[in-house]
């Protein structure tokens, strides 16, 4: 059995795709939770974020389109902190939005 939790935060990602989506499945130390997720709905591809423990029971899950509003961010934060201090190893998954390519069918270099 390969052990995930020896590795620093970050380098565990597990990444899948369907037709329209990229899932990623991140594992992070309860410390670098709240600064990961913050990062993660900084950035514009990102639809959906589920956050799991170790067993993977869900705590919290996050449509990115509806966490961009500033009033509902801050709060959200908050809950993903008082969170991460109940457990030590969480599994971030995030589901991202695939780039099309442009119209005339030729790829993006």
């Amino acid at each position: 059995m390969e052990l995930l939790w020896n590795l620093p935060a970050g380098n565990n990602v597990v990444q899948g795709m369907d037709f329209d989506n990229i899932v990623e499945e991140i594992h992070v130390l309860g410390r670098d939770l709240v600064d990961k997720v913050s990062a993660l709905i900084h950035e514009g591809n990102v639809q959906r974020i589920v956050v799991k423990d170790e067993h993977g029971n869900t705590f919290v899950e996050i449509p990115v389109t509806l966490a961009a509003v500033g009033a509902v961010l801050a709060p959200l934060l908050a809950a993903i902190g008082a969170i991460s201090a109940l457990v030590a190893k969480f599994t971030i998954v995030v589901v991202r939005t695939e780039p099309k390519p442009p119209a005339g069918g030729q790829p993006v270099p």
